[in-house]
């Protein structure tokens, strides 16, 4: 009897400290996650990329895909799940879910390019399935076929001709026009098809003296995004301008959040800005430290609603957190 209740007394102990390792060990993993991946609000899926790396990663935090590129400041999930992204400063690649490349155009060897200083900072898909490009160094914007023939071009005009800062991120408008955000000249210029500048809007200091560096105790007008919303209006990632601002047809800031106009958040570089539906403002949040998220959204009254923080997955230099929720099937195809 003395035997049965001591092996008795053994098994619930066993039992009692396998509960407790499996609690600790759910505890461990569940902290490690939240050290990976945080979203306050709703659980997105979501496409990061920074300078070398992109990746879509599951509302859960883990990774349905992730690969690496050479240099990179734009990139995008297509509906059929496709990644369109700069696999290098100069090449933009269309890799399918499976990993293959099933597209590839590189600026520094075609169409005219071959021994010309340039660097690739946009790219965009079109609905007409020609691919946009912008091409900084050679200054211009092009539109090319499957086969990487030149469809279409626009000179850009430029104050401070600059290989790396022509140009950051380019998007075409519903009416056909091209938005671009001219970095180096901290000016918006807005294109049409023959290449005419038919808008521009020059990115304010606000009576402060620019200071250089990338993070929070920088400054400037070097803007990084530019894109038409649905009012009509045009809004400005203004990179180390800490700032995204709202600008009317009449040049007008009509709505903008500044540096420190969130509560515990410092915003240092500016990157991809986006108008939600429901009003909300989304923006990326580039070289701001490991204690601050990396994309935010807030509503109209500067309320944060919901950010992401991943800093030890993708760490200082983050320039796009998109939301991609039901793009592709849930694993990414």
């Amino acid at each position: 009897m003395k035997n049965n209740l001591m092996h008795c007394h053994s098994l619930l102990r066993h039992r009692l400290s396998s509960l407790l390792l499996g609690a600790l060990a759910s505890t461990f993993l569940l902290d490690v996650r939240s050290l990976h991946a945080e979203q306050m609000g709703t659980q997105h899926r979501l496409l990061v990329a920074n300078t070398g790396r992109v990746a879509i990663v599951a509302p859960d935090g883990t990774l349905e895909r992730d690969v690496k590129s050479a240099g990179l400041h734009d990139a995008s999930l297509l509906p059929n799940g496709n990644l369109l992204f700069q696999s290098s400063w100069t090449k933009v690649t269309e890799l399918n879910p499976e990993g293959k490349v099933v597209w590839e155009y590189d600026s520094a060897t075609s169409n005219g390019n071959a021994g010309v200083p340039m660097e690739v900072h946009a790219c965009q898909r079109l609905e007409n399935g020609l691919t946009m490009i912008s091409e900084s160094g050679v200054g211009r914007i092009i539109e090319v076929d499957r086969d990487g023939k030149l469809v279409h071009e626009i000179k850009l005009v430029r104050d401070r001709p600059n290989k790396h800062s022509d140009t950051r991120l380019v998007r075409r408008t519903p009416a056909g026009t091209y938005l671009v955000a001219h970095e180096a000249d901290g000016k918006v210029r807005e294109y049409d098809r023959d290449g005419k500048v038919v808008w521009e809007f020059a990115v304010p200091l606000f009576g402060k003296k620019p200071a250089g560096g990338h993070g929070p105790e920088a400054f400037g007008n070097h803007l990084f995004s530019v894109v038409r919303i649905a009012n009509g209006n045009t809004l400005i990632g203004t990179g180390n301008g800490h700032s995204v601002l709202e600008v009317n047809p009449k040049g007008e800031i009509v709505w903008k959040l500044e540096q420190d106009d969130l509560p515990g958040i410092k915003l240092a570089w500016v990157t991809r800005v986006e108008r939600l539906p429901n009003g909300n403002t989304r923006l990326g949040n580039c070289h701001a430290g490991p204690n601050m998220p990396l994309s935010i959204e807030v509503d109209s009254s500067k309320k944060v609603v919901w950010s992401y923080s991943d800093f030890e997955r993708f760490g200082n230099s983050t320039v796009a957190v998109d939301v991609v929720d039901g793009v592709g099937t849930a694993a990414g195809k």
